[in-house]
């Protein structure tokens, strides 16, 4: 249990800094909008990734920094596209209100944007693929895998909680002003993000 219990708390401490994909997680959550396959897709994303950085598929990534390159400018180039959407968002009051349009998003385009976030960063990939790879691989065979599960049961229960959670926060962003406010802090969140992979920290 010990490797799943240090694996629980390597993953968790990496997924609830509030980032990109939690950002958007949370936005689909106080919208009601398609929050189970987002919740879904990030979880799964991560465990796959999770588990691959476990098999080994992290050393390969460090062999090929061009392939980090080339994420992480196709990563500047969307956080950049969010940050101007977000923006748009933060200065059209009528179109703040999820309830106001409820049928305005398509799961298909939630599914896909969480999909982007969370593909389309390279901190991804540092942090499961190299980071918890690198220490799933310290406890050995048949350790490194109870490392895994923990790291993905600590993602698969995040997810759900920020998703789901966000609805205890209803009634404060049922005022477009909430909603202004964070749209406005998603953007700049994006554009410091976009800024930090740019110059490569």
């Amino acid at each position: 249990m010990i490797p799943f219990l240090t694996g629980f708390g390597a993953g968790l401490s990496l997924i609830v800094a509030i980032g990109a994909q939690n950002a958007f997680v949370l936005r689909q959550g106080l919208k009601r909008e398609g929050v189970l396959p987002v919740v879904l897709m990030c979880l799964v994303s991560d465990a796959v990734l999770i588990f691959a950085g476990v098999g080994g598929i992290g050393a390969l990534i460090q062999g090929a920094p061009v392939l980090l390159t080339v994420v992480r400018w196709l990563g500047v180039a969307f956080l950049l596209s969010y940050a101007v959407f977000a923006a748009r968002r933060a200065l059209r009051p009528g179109a703040l209100k999820a309830a106001d349009a409820p049928g305005k998003g398509t799961v298909w385009s939630a599914v896909l944007t969480a999909a982007a976030i969370t593909w389309l960063n390279p901190h991804v990939y540092l942090d499961t693929l190299v980071l918890l790879g690198s220490l799933a691989n310290t406890h050995g065979d048949p350790g490194k895998w109870l490392f895994g599960a923990g790291a993905a049961t600590g993602s698969a229960l995040w997810f759900p909680l920020i998703g789901y959670g966000a609805r205890g926060l209803s009634s404060f962003f049922a005022r477009p002003a909430s909603w202004r406010i964070l749209d406005g802090g998603v953007s700049l969140l994006m554009l410091t993000l976009a800024f930090f992979l740019a110059t490569g920290h």
